[in-house]
């Protein structure tokens, strides 16, 4: 009989462990159903544009000047002579394999070819948001606790030009001033001709692979070219994330506890970053998640401008010479890495909120 208790709380502590386990199950299978949902989605709006647009992916291989039979039995190679839900299905089959097609372009399947212009794009982006997150988000809250200074109507002024300044406009000055005016960076591409495939990539990401390899003038150089493309995506991310902290920073000083805080004699720089600004980390986390996904998808202009060979450079080749397979791949990829990180921001939002996961 002495030993019933225990043995009775040990009982209760092993279902509360397997409820637990079975919630944490049940999360993981609802975010798996949640995720595949929406790529299927993505798979579909992709699948059924490429139907749609006025291009006939036929010419595009043989050529306006083919005869009608060729025209016809390269149709039904590529299979578009079948009904359209087979095609669809076909396709998804396709993508689940990782086959993406080939592309006309460059004559190589398009996965690889995605495989070797996106570790430029998010190198080029992972900078943009390093020096958004990090000078966003101390201005916007200066702006907030300045409300109506000098400081705050210049803060906003930059934000202003964040959104409504093109980006095509903004590098091609950057390149007019800091480049050819001042030489205070290189130009166009992602490194020098004489550095161009010196280096064997690793990872993609030539400021990574450069130091695995111990080629600082390769890491150098690369730099030396990232810094105005990433400066100004990093202008642009900046311009939201401090926008967005200033209008949570001004919600929240606004609040009861923080004038209460100042009432027991607080410091200022506790009640601003503990009391005022701890809130808000969870809302920014979103911000900053949507503002990385804009980057990568958005790269587009910049990466013309600059000769960058990423994914939006490859994606407007790609619409230029009629190449819809590089087209919906690319697409595709950049749709994909929009939802990851959606997701990645609805995890991490969920483990520092508690309220979240209820």
């Amino acid at each position: 009989m002495a030993f019933e208790p225990s043995t009775g709380v040990a009982s209760a502590r092993i279902s509360m462990l397997a409820g637990r386990a079975f919630e944490s199950a049940a999360s993981v299978f609802r975010f798996a159903i949640v995720v595949a949902g929406t790529f299927l989605g993505l798979l579909a709006i992709t699948f059924f544009i490429g139907r749609v647009v006025p291009i006939d992916p036929v010419l595009s291989v043989v050529g306006d000047r083919a005869t009608q039979e060729v025209y016809e039995a390269a149709r039904q190679a590529m299979g578009l002579d079948r009904p359209l839900i087979v095609q669809f299905f076909a396709y998804v089959g396709d993508v689940l394999t990782g086959d993406l097609g080939m592309s006309i372009s460059t004559g190589r399947p398009v996965v690889e070819d995605l495989a070797r212009v996106f570790p430029a794009t998010l190198e080029m982006a992972t900078i943009g948001i390093i020096i958004g997150v990090v000078l966003g988000v101390p201005m916007g809250v200066v702006a907030a606790t300045h409300q109506g200074s000098w400081i705050d109507q210049l803060i906003r002024v930059l934000g202003l030009l964040g959104y409504s300044v093109p980006a095509f406009w903004l590098g091609l000055v950057g390149l007019a001033v800091f480049y050819a005016g001042l030489g205070w960076v290189a130009g166009p591409g992602r490194v020098d001709i004489f550095y161009d495939g010196l280096l064997d990539p690793v990872t993609g990401l030539y400021l990574i692979d450069s130091v695995i390899a111990g080629e600082w003038d390769i890491f150098w150089n690369a730099l030396d070219h990232l810094m105005l493309p990433a400066s100004i995506l990093g202008f642009f991310s900046l311009a939201y994330i401090a926008r967005m902290t200033r209008s949570f920073m001004l919600d929240q000083l606004g609040q009861e506890y923080v004038t209460t805080a100042r009432v027991k004699g607080v410091s200022e720089r506790r009640v601003i970053w503990r009391h005022a600004f701890y809130p808000i980390r969870i809302q920014l986390i979103t911000v900053i998640g949507l503002s990385y996904a804009a980057l990568l998808e958005g790269s587009v202009m910049i990466e013309t401008v600059f000769s960058w060979p990423g994914i939006g450079n490859y994606l407007t080749t790609a619409l230029l010479t009629a190449d819809m397979n590089a087209v919906l791949g690319a697409t595709l990829v950049i749709g994909a890495v929009f939802i990851m990180i959606n997701k990645i921001s609805d995890v991490l939002y969920r483990i520092l909120d508690p309220r979240a996961r209820r």
